[in-house]
């Protein structure tokens, strides 16, 4: 059973008003990422808006592709919701997707980057931007594509993680392919779903808050399947998940 919840938000580029069903009884933390992946949309949605009255619309497009070369975070939610539904593909496109991840793991591991991405995901340590710059530049400089790509088209698209959602940017889509060399203007993300998942996974197993690198994300996720067994009231885990919304959005409304 779920029940209804009338949700108001405010964002720096307007009110966001939305309404979740959020499950009556005890889930993983994992079941509220579809509610969380569509109020990031919906906050975005709003950046965009507000971005096209200005007169810069955003210039990504179906099959551009170049943020499918990036080192993309997930938190341990997403991780496990997308192991969750790779395991009901039908056995053909399993196997396709699991080809693409060897080929990955191994251009990966040639380049000595498996290991550090590995590492990422089991840190105990908070993610630190500035420590992982250099790892997100060795990995872009391999172009290597999204295992989840499949001619340039993400085949996860519906349930691609939030971190893809959120980057858009009103630079030329072209820049993308070198963004060393060109000023890429980036949409404004109030609300980063990713690292709001994972400040909730962490209060709720009282566990460090971690990022776990989309190349090592189903890997991460079958490792650590029973840390995704515990339930909690979908009630709670829906209280404890805004709160981690309000605390980004409090920081949006800071002056820059």
């Amino acid at each position: 059973m779920t029940e209804r919840y009338d949700i108001s938000l405010n964002t720096p580029a307007g009110q966001l008003t939305s309404a979740v069903e959020v499950p009556t009884g005890f889930v993983p933390v994992s079941a509220i990422v579809p509610m969380m992946r569509r109020l990031g949309e919906e906050a975005q949605a709003l950046e965009e808006r507000r971005s096209v009255e200005a007169g810069q619309a955003v210039s990504c497009q179906k099959g551009c592709a170049a943020c499918c070369r990036m080192l993309v975070p997930v938190s341990a939610p997403e991780a496990f919701a997308l192991r969750d539904y790779v395991q009901t593909l039908p056995e053909a496109e399993h196997a396709r997707l699991a080809q693409r991840f060897a080929v990955t793991r191994t251009a990966l591991l040639a380049r000595g980057l498996w290991n550090n991405l590995i590492a990422m995901g089991e840190s105990t340590a908070p993610p630190d931007d500035a420590a992982l710059e250099p790892i997100n530049r060795a990995y872009f400089a391999l172009r290597l594509p999204c295992a989840f790509l499949d001619q340039d088209v993400c085949t996860i698209y519906e349930h691609r993680p939030a971190a893809c959602r959120e980057l858009l940017v009103t630079s030329p889509a072209e820049w993308c392919q070198d963004p060393m060399q060109h000023p890429i203007a980036a949409l404004p993300v109030p609300v980063r779903i990713g690292p709001a998942l994972s400040l909730l996974w962490g209060e709720l197993t009282e566990q460090p808050p971690k990022l776990i690198p989309l190349a090592t994300a189903l890997d991460w996720a079958a490792r650590h399947a029973q840390e995704n067994q515990p339930r909690w009231q979908g009630t709670h885990i829906l209280d404890r998940a805004l709160d981690k919304v309000w605390r980004f959005l409090s920081q949006a409304f800071q002056p820059k």
